[in-house]
């Protein structure tokens, strides 16, 4: 056979290829892209979720912006995320730091992990339920063991007091979370050269050093992968404050309005009031935030990388 034949039927046979993708590229562009397109559309109209959806152009936005409860339950978002992402990344370096450490030598590290991993895997449900519970201001055991150590006199209505509640989910999340970025980080640690450690530990460098001038500017493409990941989720913050909570209109200065996200309210418009077009354009103008929030986490790192 000619070098031609024999490249001809090398390209038919390659085309088989395209075979075996195309479910996949079906499913993709119907589940995915699809939906969307569907919601950039339907956020430039007035519809309803049913009937004829009605072109308006952007004034769906425009209300966005000048809708005071969206601010109001945005700036909730980023408030839980807040400490949220500050207790999870300071937990998991802290344990990066104590497990990496040759000087410590903990051992079972692949137990600790699946240990600090475990509550990653357990349902939202369940979570929201085991908490909810605990935490009952007059039958939960936290504040059972809390009045029995002398701590405290009278219940705590951890989810109906203002300054509690947001820090409970904040803190939930943290407790769910904060296995995952170990690991992450871990690896990023367990991926560096150890000479560098070895030469860090002879010229008599401390651990703070240590983990200032190698450990962090070595894990920091890392850093940013779990700092934009997180954004994305927490401002995407629904199951937690909406099973423990509930959708109330609320205003800030109670529980049911500090523990509304923005999510929850998008959740009010599209699925309750049913301005699913409403819904569409606070869908988008959150991506928008957090596409620009993680623009600029990515420019402010990768500046200090240079």
């Amino acid at each position: 056979m000619t070098k031609t034949g024999v490249a001809k039927k090398k390209k038919d046979y390659n085309r088989w290829g395209y075979l075996f993708v195309l479910p996949f590229v079906i499913v993709f562009l119907v589940f995915s892209i699809y939906p969307v397109l569907r919601t950039l559309y339907l956020s430039l109209t007035s519809y309803k979720g049913y009937g004829d959806a009605v072109w308006i152009g952007i004034d769906n936005y425009i209300r966005v912006f000048k809708d005071r409860f969206f601010w109001r339950d945005l700036w909730n978002t980023v408030k839980i995320w807040g400490v949220n992402i500050i207790l999870q990344i300071g937990l998991a370096f802290l344990l990066t730091i104590i497990f990496s450490d040759i000087k410590y030598k903990v051992k079972g590290l692949s137990v600790f992990r699946a240990v600090f991993y475990l509550p990653n895997l357990i349902a939202a449900t369940s979570v929201a339920f085991l908490f909810k519970t605990l935490l009952d201001w007059k039958y939960g055991t936290f504040n059972q063991m809390l009045m029995t150590l002398g701590l405290t006199d009278q219940q705590i209505n951890w989810m109906g007091t203002v300054s509690t509640a947001p820090w409970v989910i904040s803190i939930i999340q943290t407790w769910m979370w904060f296995g995952n970025s170990f690991i992450v980080l871990m690896a990023a640690v367990q991926g560096i050269n150890p000479d560098y450690f070895e030469a860090a530990a002879i010229d008599g460098a401390g651990r703070w050093t240590v983990f200032r001038k190698i450990t962090l500017p070595l894990i920091r493409p890392i850093l940013l992968y779990v700092l934009i990941t997180s954004l994305i989720g927490g401002l995407q913050l629904f199951d937690l404050p909406f099973l423990m909570n509930g959708v109330a209109p609320g205003t800030a200065g109670e529980p049911s309005g500090a523990l509304q996200t923005v999510v929850m309210y998008l959740y009010k418009f599209g699925f309750e009031t049913r301005q699913v077009g409403y819904a569409s354009a606070i869908a988008y103008t959150l991506f928008f935030i957090i596409l620009i929030v993680s623009i600029i986490q990515f420019k402010t790192i990768g500046k200090e990388e240079e």
